[in-house]
């Protein structure tokens, strides 16, 4: 079941998105909180509709939490079930969180007594799982993060420091302080440097109620820079996608790239 799952999450975090892609997703149960030591409940999934539970859970293998502070903070009541997965998170400082599911994996194509065969899963488990008599080896390196933002008071950064490790968004406007009819601004880095030319599909939740989609896609420009004006309020997700050859993975030819995000736009 794990390498049924994982082989989705790779393939649904690498697809162009189209009308009927899989996409995959956090939700948290809001973004902006006050008070004295409050919680989110945050959902994981890869669905047809954003942001239903309608296709597969996401596991919680390579979550990520960064405090406020920049310490690591841990996940409370973790859960998979048939159709998503799903934690807690109390937020004990003020400040920013940034909560991420990162995969990094690897596909691998080879022949193998006259037959095509294909491999996906874990760069550690490559050498191990490919035989060694394999011919005509193609390795692909794949990087995904998947991530949204929760703020508990004042919103704050010094969680969203870029980790250097495929694409990041960074925060021009920051994540957790977006209004409709404000335009936002937000910057792509891959491996930390700013990425130009990729190009940023951005589709407000709920799209089970719509007859469309009402994706807006924008290109990153020399800065890494893409902004958007929020024309209603709602869950929005943000998606981009990149390959180059810096693998990090020896056997690896090339690497593909992938980001998702999950931001909250406010009515003013």
């Amino acid at each position: 079941m794990t390498r049924i799952l994982l082989s989705t999450l790779l393939v649904a975090l690498l697809l162009p998105v189209t009308s009927f892609a899989h996409k995959v997703w956090l939700r948290p149960s809001q973004t902006v909180f006050s008070g004295t030591d409050p919680w989110v409940t945050v959902d994981a999934a890869v669905s047809n509709d954003l942001f239903y539970f309608n296709h597969f859970p996401l596991q919680l293998d390579g979550l990520e939490i960064i405090a406020p502070d920049g310490s690591t903070a841990d996940a409370q009541n973790q859960s998979v079930g048939k159709y998503r997965s799903v934690f807690d998170l109390p937020l004990t400082q003020r400040g920013t969180y940034r909560i991420a599911l990162v995969n990094r994996g690897v596909f691998a194509s080879y022949e193998l007594d006259g037959e095509q065969l294909r491999w996906r899963g874990k760069p550690e488990n490559l050498t191990a799982e490919i035989p060694l008599e394999a011919t005509n080896l193609q390795v692909t390196e794949s990087v995904g993060r998947i991530e949204t933002f929760v703020t508990n008071g004042p919103p704050t950064t010094d969680s969203l420091k870029p980790t250097g490790e495929g694409v990041e968004l960074l925060p021009v406007s920051h994540p957790n302080d977006l209004y409709v009819g404000e335009k936002a601004t937000f910057r792509l880095v891959v491996n930390g440097k700013p990425a130009k030319g990729l190009d940023v599909t951005v589709i407000r939740g709920e799209t089970r109620y719509r007859d469309r989609q009402e994706e807006q896609i924008v290109t990153t420009d020399a800065n890494g820079e893409f902004s958007v004006t929020w024309s209603n309020p709602g869950m929005y997700w943000i998606e981009s996608s990149a390959q180059d050859k810096d693998t990090s993975v020896p056997q690896a030819q090339t690497r593909r790239l992938g980001y998702a995000a999950t931001v909250e736009v406010l009515p003013q």
